[in-house]
């Protein structure tokens, strides 16, 4: 027997591998252009990163991929919106009080 319901089915992410694969393209083509992880070092992030996810999802109505990257502009679209929700989840991680063991 094995008690995990209440835990997320991250196996369930599976069902979107074609997206997945495309957001590392993007996930690729920053790290390449800029570094690893640089994306955690721009300044007031949260906002360009909301700013870049809104320019993308306009310029997907008129044109399918970006075109510096070749890559789907909808691609884009969902990096961004994990990069804010990451920050977000790591800020709120930031305020949390120390449990005291």
């Amino acid at each position: 027997m094995k008690f995990d319901n209440d835990k997320p089915r991250l196996d369930l992410l599976l069902d979107f591998g074609k997206a997945l694969e495309e957001i590392g393209k993007v996930a690729t083509f920053g790290a390449n252009k800029y570094a690893p992880g640089n994306w955690l070092l721009v300044q007031d992030a949260q906002s360009r990163y909301q700013a870049a996810l809104l320019r993308h999802l306009f310029q997907s109505n008129t044109a399918e991929k970006d075109p510096e990257t070749d890559l789907d502009h909808l691609a884009h679209v969902a990096w961004n919106a994990l990069a804010v929700l990451e920050l977000k989840l790591r800020q709120i991680d930031r305020q949390k009080p120390v449990e005291s063991k």
